[in-house]
């Protein structure tokens, strides 16, 4: 155990020893490595919020179709049956001016009618 110790602690001087002889353009290189590093981390995770902030507007423009969709085919239904209730109304009138014609035309030639058919009958 104490041969553990003993190799740990010679390899943390070796590391600083190593730190210690690298050159100033090896420190910048190494540094540079790990700005790169931390650059690539930042992009991914930039990348991953727009990817989802994408997504979230997919849905919400998807949802706001669906609605819009919803409330159009709303406005085309109220539509058809105001037009149907309106030639409804108009058939319902037309019937009812076309049955008092029909009556009246009825009454007026009831009398003729009714001669014809006696004369018919008393010369037979």
């Amino acid at each position: 155990m104490a041969d553990e110790k003993q190799l740990a602690e010679i390899a943390f001087h070796e590391d600083v020893v190593e730190r210690a002889e690298l050159s100033p353009l090896q420190l910048i290189r190494e540094k540079e490595t790990e700005i790169s590093g931390r650059v690539l981390a930042a992009k991914k995770q930039a990348d991953d919020v727009v990817s989802d902030a994408r997504r979230k507007a997919a849905d919400i423009v998807a949802k706001a179709e669906a609605a819009d969709g919803d409330r159009v085919a709303q406005e085309v239904e109220d539509s058809a049956i105001a037009a149907a209730e309106q030639e409804a109304a108009e058939s319902r009138n037309k019937a009812e001016t076309d049955a008092v014609a029909l009556a009246k035309t009825l009454s007026a030639k009831r009398a003729g009618a009714a001669e014809a058919i006696v004369k018919a009958v008393t010369e037979v």
